[in-house]
């Protein structure tokens, strides 16, 4: 990102409907990288035998998300957090939390079109227990974007993983913009010890 120390470690927050693929990045880039995550899906599925995708359930995962959160941005490296982010709101206090113990939130907003989302989101797999019809429209009417101010890198749901993740680490990797006084920086080779610490 232009504006980030190069020693700063990253929360990279994933943003979007159910459905739209944020676990499937989340869940990949974690794997890539050998990065922490925080994962609503995997702490839903690791808790509940039966998930039931109710406001009781989804604050039990919130507490121990959180719990989880302040944990291991202790370790100051690259964290990935797919959770509690469809409003603005929880956005600002997990970018708060985030600059608080000296990182750099990162927002990676997964888009892909309501239909095709509904579709993964309310069909169980082997992986995930389908979300209620009702709860995905519920969920999808309260989402809200991200705003200019958050800054989001936007790639698309639908894309393999190869092509998302070179949009990402496009702007994990790029320099900031020198002013008239600075020379241009040169950009190091993308490699998991520069990225990932």
């Amino acid at each position: 990102m232009k504006s980030t120390d190069a020693n700063k470690p990253h929360l990279i927050i994933t943003v979007g409907i159910p459905g739209s693929g944020k676990s499937f990045f989340a869940e990949h880039f974690s794997d890539i990288f050998k990065a922490p995550i925080i994962s609503y899906d995997l702490l839903r599925r690791q808790i509940f035998t039966n998930p039931a995708f109710n406001d009781d359930e989804d604050n039990i995962i919130s507490h121990v998300a959180n719990h989880f959160l302040d944990e291991v941005l202790k370790t100051k490296r690259t964290v990935i957090y797919e959770g509690k982010t469809s409003l603005r709101a929880e956005r600002i206090v997990i970018s708060k939390k985030a600059r608080d113990a000296g990182y750099e939130p990162l927002f990676v907003w997964v888009q892909t079109e309501p239909g095709a989302a509904k579709l993964r989101a309310t069909k169980a797999s082997v992986e995930k227990p389908a979300m209620p019809p009702e709860k995905f429209a519920h969920k999808l009417k309260q989402f809200t974007p991200p705003n200019l101010s958050e800054r989001a890198i936007v790639i698309s749901g639908k894309h393999t993983f190869a092509s998302q993740l070179k949009i990402v680490l496009k702007h994990l990797i790029e320099p900031r913009v020198p002013n008239d006084n600075q020379t241009e920086v040169s950009i190091p080779h993308a490699n998991r010890n520069y990225l990932i610490r």
